[in-house]
């Protein structure tokens, strides 16, 4: 039986780097991405590209469709790498602002969670990695809406991994620290910026987006079966230890 992944989120950087992974292997693929242009390597490499947006659930459902017609009737694995950056105090965010932060993180998480986690019952088998962030476990100045978003991922994850244990079904997060990406060049716009910002992890460098990508990959492939619920901090040692 042919490994068919899906891929939500797959025109971020980590998400193209992920994708280039997985087709390295041979294995078939299905993506979601917002931006088409973004994903015509992949897509001219033998990746099914389906264009929309993450919180469509006729979208995704799409494309869980075509994963199963690939994959013969199953999904090997999922990864959701829908994201946004909000840093703003509460007393200068507005209402909608936040929801769109928790609509965008949060909300398109649990659509693929929900509609992956329906068609994987059906085979008993199935990963799922959803990304987090350091700023889920720990707390980051203006880091509010982001950190309600990543840190009801993080919740949820553990809670869909104790849901799915006796289904054949894992579920885990990565949960990366500040990583060099077109998400985060607004933060990384200064050369002031980034050498406070490496002097707060204790390795003292900002993550590369491959090495996010590996890490998800890893959990997608190479995982131990009985490693479910965890999240994974690739943070440089941030939320954890002291530098």
């Amino acid at each position: 039986m042919p490994k068919s992944f899906l891929v939500v989120g797959g025109s971020s950087d980590i998400g193209l780097l992920l994708c280039d992974l997985l087709l390295d292997k041979g294995y078939t693929l299905t993506v979601v991405a917002r931006d088409a242009t973004r994903v015509e390597s992949i897509k001219s490499r033998g990746a099914n590209v389906i264009v929309g947006d993450a919180l469509d659930s006729e979208v995704i459902s799409s494309a869980i469709t075509k994963t199963l017609e690939l994959g013969e009737g199953s999904i090997t694995g999922v990864a959701h790498l829908v994201g946004s950056i909000m840093l703003r105090p509460p007393h200068a965010l507005k209402l909608e602002a936040f929801e769109d932060v928790i609509q965008t993180n949060l909300i398109s998480a649990f659509l693929t969670l929900s509609l992956t986690g329906k068609a994987m019952l059906k085979t008993g088998s199935g990963r799922m990695v959803f990304t987090s962030s350091v700023a889920g476990s720990l707390g980051l100045v203006n880091h509010e809406a982001i950190a309600a978003a990543k840190g009801g991922i993080e919740s949820m994850v553990r809670s869909a991994a104790a849901t799915y244990s006796k289904r054949g079904i894992r579920v885990n997060a990565v949960a990366p620290g500040l990583t060099d990406t077109r998400l985060a060049s607004t933060i990384l716009r200064s050369d002031a910026i980034r050498e406070a910002s490496e002097k707060m992890i204790p390795l003292n460098r900002i993550n590369q987006p491959k090495e996010i990508a590996e890490c998800i990959f890893w959990l997608l492939t190479g995982a131990p079966d009985n490693y479910t619920g965890q999240i994974m901090h690739l943070d440089g040692g941030m939320s954890q230890i002291l530098g």
